[in-house]
């Protein structure tokens, strides 16, 4: 069967539910600034289980800036892998580790029912977006009652654009950054990505259903879908969809009042200019840079789909510096949120 590249599809289980308590320690008086750059592990308990993350420390003294590093959709990991794809990048991984050699401590967790976050997950067919707004909303509550960190900036990569936008919000973070996100409703991204790789019949049969679905409607297990839209549409997976179908990313951009920096990548064949373009255009306050040559997982790539696919599957091609300065100038620049 034919594989279809569809980046902010669901392609996993998702599950769990809301309702997250912190659990993390506190910097007690006196204690000295970690010697070399240190990575420990740091954890969210939620109803469901607990939720797994890594703290990324630089060689700074006390309070450092800090970004909450929220990862894509489907099984994508806090590293910025997939079991969907061979072997790895570690994209967000790489991103953490330059931040702090530039200063910046970092938090990326395995989003609920991914990786080590899996037993925090419940049934596929209970979960919803709203959980994963949650879940990030706590987090940067959690991270903003830390003395160790002066401002607490959220960075949502791809999917994770949309979820960090409405938890910024909603937890009063000091600053967003929307990396390579979309900047159009999910039903009209993904006809874009599956134009191409699907007959057009097949993509009028996903666009008839996602539109039900974006009216509100959650087909039952009686509605058919063709086999290759089967792992995209499937029924388990179609009430999170409805939840999600009902946010519009520029709608939610305009809402923030806290500084914006919008990454956007010339070479990402996932998420394009025009996403960036569309965000920009809703939130005239905000900073745009575009990387020439990043793709969507953050490397120098060529333009054509084929040609970028090492770049998915290999963690020694490093993220581009450019990405890594623009994001560090920026979150050195925000301030404490005041209230």
């Amino acid at each position: 069967m034919k594989k279809i590249f569809v980046a902010l599809t669901i392609v996993a289980v998702l599950g769990g539910t809301a309702g997250c308590t912190s659990k993390g320690s506190s910097i007690p008086a006196g204690l000295p600034a970690p010697a070399t750059i240190v990575e420990s592990a740091d954890s969210l308990v939620t109803a469901t289980g607990t939720i797994a993350g890594t703290l990324e420390l630089p060689a700074r003294a006390f309070p450092v800036p800090l970004v909450l590093i929220i990862a894509g959709s489907g099984p994508t990991d806090r590293n910025g892998n997939s079991p969907a794809l061979p072997g790895s990048n570690n994209s967000l991984k790489l991103l953490a580790s330059g931040l702090a050699e530039r200063g910046i401590a970092s938090l990326r967790y395995d989003k609920r029912g991914i990786a080590a976050s899996a037993k925090a997950a419940g049934r596929e067919q209970d979960i919803r977006f709203t959980h994963y707004i949650d879940d990030a909303r706590d987090w940067i509550q959690k991270l903003k009652s830390d003395p160790r960190f002066s401002t607490v900036t959220v960075v949502g990569h791809s999917e994770g654009s949309l979820i960090g936008m409405v938890a910024a919000r909603e937890a009063a973070a000091d600053g967003y950054v929307s990396l390579e996100g979309a900047g159009r409703r999910p039903r009209a991204l993904i006809v874009e990505q599956l134009t191409g790789q699907l007959p057009p019949e097949t993509i009028a049969q996903a666009d008839t259903i996602m539109g039900l679905m974006e009216g509100g409607t959650v087909p039952d297990s009686t509605y058919k879908v063709p086999a290759i839209l089967y792992a995209l549409f499937r029924p388990s997976v179609r009430p999170y969809m409805v939840s999600w179908f009902k946010y519009d990313p520029p709608a939610e951009i305009a809402k923030l009042s806290i500084p914006v920096l919008i990454l956007q990548g010339t070479t990402d064949v996932q998420v394009t200019q025009k996403d960036a373009d569309a965000l920009a255009a809703a939130a005239p306050g905000a900073k745009v840079v575009v990387v020439e040559g990043m793709n969507h997982v953050l490397k120098n790539a060529p333009p054509g789909r084929a040609e970028q696919m090492p770049a998915y599957t290999d963690p020694s091609i490093p993220v581009v510096p450019r990405l890594l300065d623009a994001l560090a100038d920026f979150v050195k620049a925000v301030k404490r949120k005041s209230g």
